[in-house]
């Protein structure tokens, strides 16, 4: 009963409640293009036609679709390696997305990054990071430039459960708190840093976004299956970030249905059990909860599901398609994009000169 109520009051929150039928439906098609599309991909990934890393984001769509619905002009989104669904989530094209796991010259990296490293500039989408916890700095450095440049918006940083125990995380907590900067830290709390469950790898006395009480930020834990109430949550976030600019930290419960990558094969029956996987496929999927109650408000039946689903299905197929014809990054281009500098031949690039008049 409790957990109906809470469901029922975010749903109802400002930001919620304000939604067309619409928006909602949208909401729901973006959640399935992840899934369709990493769908996709795995297969693609078991045929041999990629190579390298792949983090699978199934499972934990709200968390992206939720947050990054959000986004205004002047905010900005970086993450980790499992960056499919945030990369989605801003607006990047399957195609561009598919023909960089392909390592094809019209992927969204040009080839040269792979699937931990999708990047969009043009949508404010700063990666896609390989290093464990590694992004967090660079949330903080967004944050900054927003602030210096005077404008009112957030960086969205996004980290796993495994990364909170990174060092430089906590230093960007405490620079965060100290200069008033415009960040909010994402937990998305997947219960497995890799292979090592919460409990073994954290000290947590009730969560981890608690821990940003040691450096005077606020913080909140939500649930992150509950698109509406990631939405609520989040919004409060971006509210402090925009008008008092000042940082805060996020955590979400979510969970993968797949291993850390695809190399993981011992995430079923080895350091989870199967009916753990299970158990959470069918009681806290976020697309089916998301449905059903699209369903009950009278917005959604079956025969639209399905539509919707295929569609998404067949543009996933479509993006292998489109990667699989692609071309593959010359030769040459190894040369290009190494330093903005010299790539653009500006006056530091063609002289060395960086700062200095001598």
């Amino acid at each position: 009963m409790e957990t109906a109520v809470k469901a029922k009051a975010h749903a109802a929150a400002p930001i919620n409640a304000k939604l067309t039928k619409e928006d909602k439906l949208g909401f729901l098609r973006e959640m399935l293009r992840i899934r369709r599309f990493e769908q996709t991909a795995l297969r693609q990934y078991q045929a041999g036609k990629m190579g390298g890393f792949m983090h699978l984001y199934i499972g934990q769509e709200s968390i992206a679709i939720g947050t990054c619905s959000l986004m205004g002009d002047n905010d900005h989104v970086i993450t980790a390696y499992r960056c499919h669904g945030h990369a989605l989530g801003v607006g990047m094209s399957m195609n561009e997305c598919m023909a960089e796991l392909y390592g094809k010259a019209t992927g969204c990296s040009k080839g040269k990054g792979g699937s931990m490293h999708f990047f969009a500039p043009d949508k404010n989408y700063w990666g896609g990071h390989g290093i464990v916890g590694g992004q967090t700095p660079l949330g903080l450095g967004l944050a900054y430039g927003i602030k210096y440049k005077g404008l009112k918006g957030a960086a969205l940083c996004f980290l796993g459960d495994g990364a909170i125990n990174q060092g430089v995380f906590y230093e960007s907590l405490n620079m965060a708190s100290l200069f008033d900067l415009p960040v909010i830290y994402i937990i998305e709390n997947n219960k497995y840093s890799m292979g090592t469950s919460l409990e073994r790898s954290s000290v947590v006395k009730s969560c981890l976004a608690e821990r940003a009480d040691a450096f005077l930020i606020d913080w909140a834990q939500a649930n992150g299956e509950d698109l509406y109430e990631v939405r609520a949550v989040t919004q409060q976030a971006i509210e402090r970030a925009h008008e008092k600019s000042r940082p805060t930290v996020l955590e979400f419960d979510t969970y993968r249905y797949y291993g850390h990558s695809v190399a993981d094969a011992k995430h079923s029956g080895g350091y989870r059990t199967k009916e753990e996987i299970e158990r959470y496929k069918n009681d806290h999927d976020p697309i089916q909860l998301f449905k059903k109650r699209l369903i009950a408000d009278g917005i959604l039946n079956e025969d639209q599901f399905d539509q919707i689903s295929e569609e998404a299905k067949e543009e996933a197929e479509a993006a292998a398609v489109f990667a699989e014809e692609s071309p593959l990054p010359s030769d040459a281009s190894i040369f290009e994009d190494v330093y903005f500098e010299t790539d653009r031949q500006t006056e530091a690039g063609r002289t060395g000169k960086h700062f200095f008049n001598d």
